[in-house]
């Protein structure tokens, strides 16, 4: 019951206290996040771990002006491939084969299916498709911060264009998905910090077909 537990302690600070989380801490919260499922093994996004104060306050502006932007210890944004190309998807299968140290016929073939599907396909399909893989690295995230007891607050309220600007994203081949700060909650400013989470019960949440 302990990552109920710690789910259940989780929520999306709106006030942080500028206190640094342990560089151990954060590594872990960035393994969890590697670790993740993504379609077809591919990992079409990266991870951009903002600890640099003047760039954190160049990105508050065009976040609604969130005081955890400027306030978190570190500022993960999570950044999708522009596109998918026959380099991209190449390099993943090549790394694997490398990994494990044989090559298969079955996965040979599954990466000519995907070189012939994926990087015919227009780039804004593309950038939507490798987003949402990018969204499951960020939960594993929220969860895992969760589990190392800090606080992570989720944000899509900001201009992804501006921040792919500051950062230089779209030189990388990227594009900002969503942010996430972390740090620890400041409770006496934070006005959702006492008020009792709030969820759909489970049976209106899920469907059990037998």
């Amino acid at each position: 019951m302990e990552l109920l537990d710690k789910l259940n302690w989780r929520y999306a600070a709106k006030a942080m206290n500028g206190e640094k989380v342990s560089e151990d801490k954060i590594e872990r919260i960035l393994e969890a996040s590697r670790l993740a499922a993504t379609s077809s093994g591919l990992q079409p996004f990266e991870i951009i771990v903002v600890k640099n104060q003047e760039i954190k306050e160049k990105i508050r502006p065009i976040a609604w002006n969130q005081s955890v932007i400027t306030d978190c210890s570190h500022l993960l944004i999570f950044a999708a491939w522009d596109t998918y190309t026959e380099e991209r998807i190449n390099y993943m299968f090549d790394l694997t084969n490398e990994i494990r140290g044989f090559k298969n016929e079955g996965w040979e073939n599954y990466r000519q299916m995907l070189l012939s599907s994926y990087p015919q396909k227009d780039a804004d399909e593309n950038f939507n498709h490798a987003a949402k893989q990018a969204y499951i690295a960020f939960a594993h995230a929220i969860i895992a911060a969760a589990y190392e007891g800090v606080d992570a607050t989720p944000l899509e309220g900001f201009d992804p264009a501006a921040v792919d600007e500051i950062l230089n994203l779209k030189e990388k081949g990227l594009k900002s998905a969503v942010l996430l700060p972390l740090g620890y909650r400041k409770e006496d400013e934070d006005w959702l910090v006492n008020l009792v989470k709030v969820r759909k019960p489970m049976e209106d949440l899920v469907t059990v077909i037998e």
